[in-house]
């Protein structure tokens, strides 16, 4: 032994936790880079390139009072009419949406076998609009509103 430190020809176990370190690390950042790069590509623009278009709405409060339980129909943010169900909703009800401007936002409310008596209302910006009553077995009732269209908004 002429007192010189011996060199292995395997790499030692602390090399290789460093490399292996080295290319977790690595591939965390290019991870990274890659979501901050899909970020500000993507500023939300449709397919042609154009902005998304945001339809203006309105808040539009629909209550049902009474007792017991009713089915109940109403108008959300859907820009192609479709109306929200609830079945067998426990009364009293309220709900609050926002209503895309041109459509009209409307409330109905079917009593079940049972019968009984409740209450629609609809308010528009907080406003009170309409009030109806459904009573009996299987009673009906409904309210609707008006909000002005997109482009009498986008008017004023």
């Amino acid at each position: 032994m002429d007192g010189k430190p011996r060199e292995s020809s395997t790499p030692s176990l602390f090399r290789r936790a460093d490399r292996s370190g080295l290319i977790v690390a690595g591939a965390a950042l290019a991870a990274c880079a890659g979501l901050v790069v899909y970020g500000v590509v993507d500023t939300g623009k449709g397919d042609d390139g154009k902005p998304a278009r945001r339809t203006p709405t309105a808040s539009v409060t629909y209550e049902v009072t009474g007792q017991g339980a009713a089915d109940i129909t109403y108008q959300a943010r859907d820009e192609a009419g479709k109306a929200v169900v609830v079945r067998a909703a426990t009364l009293p009800w309220r709900k609050t949406v926002d209503v895309p401007l041109g459509q009209d936002p409307t409330v109905s409310i079917t009593l079940g076998e049972q019968g009984g008596q409740a209450r629609c209302a609809l308010a528009i910006h907080g406003q009170h609009v309409q009030s109806a009553t459904a009573t009996g077995t299987f009673g009906r009732a409904t309210c609707s509103g008006a909000l002005p269209g997109a482009t009498m908004a986008a008017a004023s």
